[in-house]
């Protein structure tokens, strides 16, 4: 089965704060914020959204497809993606543009302060129907704001399943927008705060999502995720982490852990397990890509967690 991965394509500049942010920022001076921190270290690394999840999967045997758009600094990029079989071909190059930057600042209680510069991704990439894609399984990760309702529509229009994750953008996706991807997905993924996030912004409950998808996915972090069918509720316990170096990309892993045991028709509750064992890997590591596994070693780590063999 083919895997079409869409959302950003980055630069990473991850830096630690060996602080907590709560101790910068007043509560009651939150109207006029006025901070600086100190960071160790700053490590450029390759990422955004879509790379990030094209990457584990392929660690994990599979040739994903990337759409996104990219800048005229995208060849490390590119020779990194051909060293690991991931199919950049549909990547769109424009090259009056740089490659997107995401800046992320973590402090000691694994709390996030990003920024994002889109650069070339401001431009919308580009999808046609290919026969290869009719057994495909695709999945809409946050990117540009047009291309995750373009592929999407193009994917309601075609009939390819797909898992909808709006991330970041959901504040910048409308009502109407949200509900339209939504109803077109076969899986809806989040973690527990942007469900909270979408609920409250479409005035949908998360039964009202369970009418219009057949999978809830969230996640919830070192307390494992949930998923939802409309026949079931599973709770699925966490895999532990080795060490705890970053949390930046584990949701991004999970994803492709997630994709991977539905694409091998494992059961739903295999597949969040495995989903959390890949997890662990991106947490233990500094960077989102500067991991490494093989199947068989996950395999491994699986039975380690779970006390029983992967199927």
């Amino acid at each position: 089965m083919k895997i079409l991965v869409s959302g950003s394509v980055a630069y990473d500049k991850i830096m630690n704060f060996p602080g907590y942010f709560k101790d910068h920022i007043l509560p009651d001076k939150i109207h006029n914020i006025n901070v600086s921190f100190f960071i160790e270290k700053v490590n450029e690394n390759f990422g955004g959204c879509a790379g990030n999840i094209a990457y584990n999967l392929a660690l994990l045997d599979e040739k994903p497809v990337i759409f996104s758009s990219v800048g005229n600094d995208f060849e490390k990029y590119r020779k990194w993606l051909k060293k690991h079989n991931v199919d950049f071909s549909n990547v769109k190059i424009f090259k009056n543009d740089t490659t997107a930057i995401a800046t992320m600042i973590t402090d000691k209680a694994d709390n996030q302060i990003a920024s994002f510069c889109p650069g070339a991704m401001i431009n919308p990439c580009l999808i046609k129907y290919k026969h290869t894609y009719k057994n495909s399984l695709a999945i809409v990760a946050p990117g540009l704001m047009k291309d995750m309702i373009n592929l999407s529509n193009f994917y309601i229009k075609n009939n390819i399943p797909f898992i909808f994750d709006p991330g970041q953008q959901i504040p910048a996706l409308s009502k109407d927008e949200l509900k339209k991807c939504i109803r077109g997905a076969k899986i809806f993924i989040s973690n527990d705060y942007e469900l909270s996030m979408v609920t409250k912004k479409i005035k949908w409950s998360e039964s009202d999502i369970m009418k219009n998808v057949e999978i809830l996915v969230t996640t919830l972090g070192e307390q494992g995720s949930v998923i939802k069918t409309k026949d079931k509720t599973l709770k699925i316990k966490p895999a532990k982490p080795k060490s705890i170096t970053d949390p930046t990309g584990a949701g991004d892993a999970y994803r492709a852990g997630f994709i991977k045991g539905i694409i091998n028709n494992w059961p739903l509750d295999v597949t969040g397990e495995f989903a959390g064992v890949i997890s662990c890997y991106a947490i233990e590591n500094y960077g989102t890509q500067n991991h490494k596994f093989n199947f068989d070693q996950t395999k491994k780590r699986y039975k380690e967690n779970f006390n029983k063999q992967l199927i």
